[in-house]
């Protein structure tokens, strides 16, 4: 092999060696993109995920103040039944006769009346009775409330 032939071949291996660099040099850019991209998409997800649970963190607030807020409804309406009850209990003694058994044979029967039901079909049946005839227009102004509040739990 000449010197010639020799420098031919080192020139075609120079040449090959220059491909074979320029084409890794473009993958390598290639593949720098494609990282910077992933990357620029890792921290938008990030930042969708941030917001996702301060999006979360914001209903389960929510969710938590209707919670107490039910809870505090609940407490308050069956505070006032209780009254109810008991000023029920108290002036109309007489006038809510067996109002458990009465209960209990509706529920024997297969009727279940709530308690505010039952209340209200007695207060309209003894209010024109037992209290008119006392005379006293202050019951029958109670008697008027008391129904007005049961027709608004019912609704």
């Amino acid at each position: 092999m000449t010197n010639q032939e020799t420098i031919t071949k080192l020139n075609e291996a120079l040449n090959t060696l220059i491909k074979a660099y320029e084409e890794l040099q473009n993958e390598n850019t290639l593949l720098e993109q494609n990282i910077n991209n992933l990357e620029e998409d890792k921290k938008n997800l990030e930042a969708k995920v941030k917001n996702l649970e301060e999006t979360k963190r914001n209903l389960e607030d929510n969710v938590n103040e209707l919670n107490d807020s039910t809870e505090k409804q609940n407490t308050n309406i069956n505070s006032m039944l209780g009254k109810i009850e008991s000023l029920l209990g108290n002036k109309k003694e007489k006038a809510l006769p067996n109002l458990d058994t009465k209960d209990k044979n509706q529920k024997s029967s297969g009727h279940s009346n709530s308690l505010s039901e039952i209340l209200e079909e007695e207060l309209e049946h003894s209010s024109s009775s037992e209290f008119n005839s006392e005379g006293s227009n202050e019951n029958k102004i109670d008697l008027n409330r008391m129904a007005s509040l049961l027709n608004g739990f019912n609704n």
